[in-house]
Formats: structure tokens, C-alpha cells, sequence
């Protein structure tokens, strides 16, 4: 299953009727307008084909001027990026070692691109 937010662009002087139109549209869920022709939509399909003819029936839709699909989900892809987190070592081996001295540890933004197990030798061999 595809989910995705539609921007739906009108001009104001037809608002009313797009967001009217887009209300008792099939293809669709209404979520919210702004006062300058901006409407939120989403759309639903089992695949990116189905999605597409979504999206060609709204922009059909009169004195619709555009609509531009801006966040896709993917149930597919939520999985696949579901299991690449649990199957990752989140937190850096280092922050996990009773023996070292947190004291000792410089944090410079990104502990994940740190060679932070070079970090803690150096200090071993300070001491």
C-alpha cells in the first residue's frame, strides 16, 4: 500500500469549487486549504501505477491549476528500513564500555563516523 500528500494548487477565485470538487472526489482524501489556493490532499494505491491515476484524475479536475505529489510512504520500504534499524549497532561501542571514562570522550557531531575505539586507545596509552 502507497500513501501519498498531494499539493493541489487553484486561484483563489475558485477555491471554493476545487475544494468542493476534491471533497466528493473518490480519488482522494481532503485534508486542509489555505486562503491562497493551496489544498492538501492525499492518495492512496497498491503500487505507484494506481497513485499516478489518482493524480491524473485530480489535476482533471477543474480550474485545478496544479498537483504536485510531495511525501510518498510505502509500507515496502517502511519495512525494509525497519529491519536495516533493528538489525544495526545503534549506539557506538564505545558508549557501551563500563571501563572507559566518559569524561574522556570529545563528541564532534557524528559518534557513528568516529573512530571512537582509536579514540579510547589513544587515551589508554596517555594515561
Amino acid at each position: 500500500m502507497n500513501i501519498s500528500s498531494i499539493v493541489v494548487q487553484t486561484v483563489p477565485k475558485y477555491l471554493d469549487e476545487v475544494v468542493e470538487s476534491l471533497k466528493n472526489c473518490p480519488a482522494c482524501d481532503y485534508h486542509m486549504h489555505d486562503e491562497v489556493g493551496r489544498i492538501i490532499i492525499t492518495i492512496e494505491g497498491n503500487g505507484v501505477k494506481e497513485e499516478l491515476e489518482k493524480l491524473r484524475i485530480i489535476e482533471a479536475i477543474p480550474h485545478v491549476v496544479s498537483a504536485d505529489m510531495q511525501m510518498a510512504y510505502s509500507e515496502d520500504e517502511l519495512d525494509e528500513h525497519i529491519e536495516v534499524l533493528n538489525n544495526a549497532d545503534i549506539v557506538p561501542k564505545i558508549l557501551n564500555d563500563d571501563t572507559m571514562d566518559p569524561n574522556k570522550i570529545v563528541y564532534n557531531g557524528d559518534l557513528k563516523k568516529k573512530d571512537l575505539q582509536g579514540f579510547a586507545q589513544h587515551f589508554d596509552e596517555v594515561k
